[in-house]
């Protein structure tokens, strides 16, 4: 619901400056997109870039070398025009919502529209400055972010941004664009994880599964990604054809029963599921691989698999009020450090440019009846200002056969609306003019600009207001032996203790009552077990 600004600033150690995003990139060795299955190097690469004539350079900036790879590559730029990385543009095919990062408001850093002379440092493309970007110019498609191998490579926005924010990117060593040029490859963890484990504005603050300790990560973080384990790239999982992924958030699949999961050689190419490598009978045949076998149906393997998120020393952001953004300190903005992670870093807990924040580590997930399709609450969504908004909310019911049990962050958030229109804002926060939040700390005018520049109606009045997002929980899968306990969600204060509408044992009802349901099933095996054995007897003593 519509809050208004606490008085009360966060304490801890005060920060000059703000340099929160030149941090992102790949700490350590660069990793490798193989698994143990593909030791042999020399057999699996059939190309040596280095040696190309056309990749000799000399080479002075990203679109001279997407030029060059596009001579050889020459389907690669039709291909990725069409790839919402490049559009930021999805037509969801169930809702009928347009969706993507051109059009969708969040609770982080809330817009991109706008605002694309920032959210471009990562998200594919060079030069794009401006909503009205010529999509059509495949020059501008950043080959490298994806396919360096050098781990040298890194992106500065299109636009320097005000005074406050263009300190981020100075100091840093000039690319060898012919070097990277000449070094590339199939993604690996590093190029994925270098935008994608920084979402939101920093490392792991949005997914909260999804941090830079998947860069190398501990078996026990995950079995999948580690180099203890089977060293998956993240396209091992996330494959495809013709620079189109499977497994986008947008349109998931949360049961993959009927299609997919049934034993077949090679990989599967459309879904990045469980199911498509591990079957829907993914337990060993014993009594008790049998009774989870039989969960498979209404529980997603990620519930039990995935204990807790944000694990291995990195925290996730759980909580963002930015209503106390804006305030200075001898006139400047400032940054104050509060909040000390697993891995012994501090993680900042106020920004003048952003507000204050909450961060968490192993946490357990929430639990929802899911279907795999979401929707969302538009800029164009009118809503009750008496209750928080859901950016995004749940599609499944436990009456539903196509839904299971998912596991979710969920991230809270105190962010500006249209007090007027009840609907929620595109605010200006990048750019060197001074309507820039990230400049002024002006939220009026961040917002008049921010709707006027994007055709929004405005009525001109802001306030704040509760919202919630919510993200679903796929990485981070822990070693089996590691998995969600039966007794962690078969009790009355378990896991699951949130979800009603159907009957769970151990959960719902009198603890004699299940105890007296064992005991019959116990009782009936006991007693096909006993009526067998004496038939073998039986025959045995006939024959003898």
């Amino acid at each position: 619901m519509a809050e208004e600004a606490p008085e009360a600033i966060p304490t801890g150690g005060v920060q000059p400056g703000i340099s929160e995003y030149k941090d992102i990139g790949n700490p350590g060795k660069v990793d490798n997109p193989v698994t143990k299955l593909d030791k042999d190097k020399q057999r699996k690469f059939t190309t040596d870039h280095s040696k190309l004539k056309e990749l000799q350079g000399p080479f002075n900036s990203g679109p001279e070398v997407t030029k060059a790879c596009l001579g050889c590559h020459n389907q690669a730029g039709d291909q990725f025009v069409r790839n919402k990385h490049w559009t930021w543009s999805y037509k969801h095919p169930v809702t009928g919502q347009q969706l993507g990062k051109d059009y969708l408001v969040n609770n982080f850093c809330t817009n991109a529209r706008g605002n694309e002379g920032m959210c471009a440092q990562c998200h594919a493309g060079y030069n794009r400055t401006s909503p009205d970007y010529d999509l059509s110019k495949q020059e501008n498609i950043d080959c490298l972010v994806c396919h360096d191998a050098t781990g040298k490579y890194y992106k500065t926005p299109p636009t320097k941004g005000n005074k406050a924010c263009s300190v981020m990117f100075e100091g840093l060593k000039p690319i060898d664009w012919t070097n990277v040029a000449q070094h590339v490859r199939l993604p690996a963890r590093s190029n994925c994880g270098g935008c994608h484990f920084f979402g939101g504005g920093g490392d792991n603050v949005k997914h909260g599964d999804l941090s830079s300790v998947l860069f190398h990560p501990p078996r026990d973080v995950d079995v999948h990604m580690s180099e203890q384990g089977e060293n998956f790239a993240c396209i091992i999982c996330h494959v495809g054809e013709g620079h189109e992924w499977a497994g986008s958030r947008y349109n998931m699949i949360a049961k993959d029963e009927k299609e997919h999961a049934l034993p077949k050689p090679g990989m599967e190419r459309e879904t990045a599921t469980c199911e498509s490598c591990h079957g829907d009978k993914p337990h060993p045949l014993s009594v008790k691989g049998l009774k989870l076998n039989d969960h498979v149906d209404r529980v997603a393997c990620e519930s039990c698999h995935i204990p807790a998120f944000a694990r291995g020393g990195v925290a996730t952001k759980v909580d963002w009020d930015w209503r106390t953004a804006g305030r200075l300190r001898n006139g400047e903005g400032y940054k104050e450090e509060g909040y000390q992670q697993g891995n012994g870093e501090w993680r900042h807990t106020y920004k003048s440019i952003k507000g204050s924040f909450k961060y968490d580590e192993n946490v357990k997930p929430l639990y929802r009846w899911f279907n795999g399709v979401m929707r969302y609450t538009t800029i164009d969504t009118k809503f009750d200002p008496n209750k928080p908004v859901e950016i995004n909310y749940f599609s499944g019911d436990p009456g539903d056969p196509d839904s299971r049990i998912w596991p979710f962050k969920r991230m809270h958030t105190i962010q500006p609306y249209d007090k007027g229109n009840n609907t929620l804002v595109y605010m200006h926060l990048w750019g060197n003019d001074d309507a820039a939040f990230w400049g002024n700390y002006d939220f009026a005018k961040a917002i008049k600009v921010g709707m006027e520049k994007n055709g929004i109606p405005y009525s001109g009045e802001y306030g704040f207001i509760e919202s919630y997002s919510y993200w679903p929980i796929n990485h981070m899968v822990a070693p089996k032996e590691k998995a969600v306990a039966c007794d962690e969600c078969h009790s009355k204060q378990g896991r699951l203790k949130e979800l009603k509408g159907f009957y769970m044992p151990g959960r719902d009802a009198p603890k004699w009552l299940d105890m007296l349901g064992l005991l019959m099933i116990v009782g009936s095996l006991g007693g096909v077990a006993g009526h067998g054995l004496l038939r073998i007897l039986l025959a045995w003593r006939r024959k003898h």
